[in-house]
């Protein structure tokens, strides 16, 4: 990523954080010139990264052994108005991204695809567990064949969070502010108009 330092993060866990509470990832791999972008979401197995996709996706052509990966974890983004400075400054962009770069390793036996399924449910369900997937629910059985599985070793994580940060304490509180009011109410409003347009 573009790195002016000043926006640049280098605590690997605040980085990681970024992709555990947000793990629906792109997922990003080139051959030829040509990308192969991907959407899913990955979780951990201890320091390696996982996930599923259809086995009739055609990025899974480069999900082989070591192949080079890019996984994209975006977390709260928004634009932040002058207006709400107490110095006089110009519009921007605040986000929060982490990159995990990495390579591929294809998970085949089915047994391990299952108990990852289990892994990713459970995650995915915490705090609460309000459902728990049976290991031997005949359904996951006939569903395996079609997954391909497989991690990403992750070599160099990267995490730009733009921020403010080279704003007054106060500016900076009242961006923080704009990212949480802002990505509360765009979420809101947004999936709104998306169920109106459609149901």
């Amino acid at each position: 990523m573009y790195p002016p330092k000043h926006h640049q993060d280098y605590n690997t866990s605040t980085i990681k954080e970024v992709a555990r509470t947000y793990p629906f990832a792109t997922l990003v791999s080139a051959k030829d010139k040509t990308p192969f972008i991907t959407h899913a979401p990955l979780i951990f197995h201890g320091d390696t990264l996982v996930a599923h996709i259809d086995i009739h996706n055609p990025h899974i052509a480069l999900l082989k052994e070591d192949y080079p990966i890019t996984a994209i974890f975006q977390g709260p983004q928004t634009y932040i108005s002058p207006s709400i400075y107490t110095t006089k400054q110009l519009p921007t962009w605040n986000y929060i991204i982490a990159h995990a770069k990495g390579t591929v390793k294809e998970i085949l036996d089915p047994v391990r695809v299952k108990k990852s399924i289990l892994a990713m449910t459970e995650f995915l369900e915490a705090p609460d567990q309000k459902f728990i997937l049976d290991f031997d629910d005949k359904r996951m059985d006939r569903l395996v064949p079609y997954i391909h599985c497989f991690e990403i070793n992750v070599k160099e994580w990267e995490g730009k969070f733009k921020l403010s940060q080279d704003k007054v304490p106060a500016d900076i509180e009242n961006a923080k502010q704009e990212l949480i009011l802002n990505n509360q109410k765009n979420v809101k409003d947004f999936v709104n108009t998306i169920f109106e347009l459609h149901f």
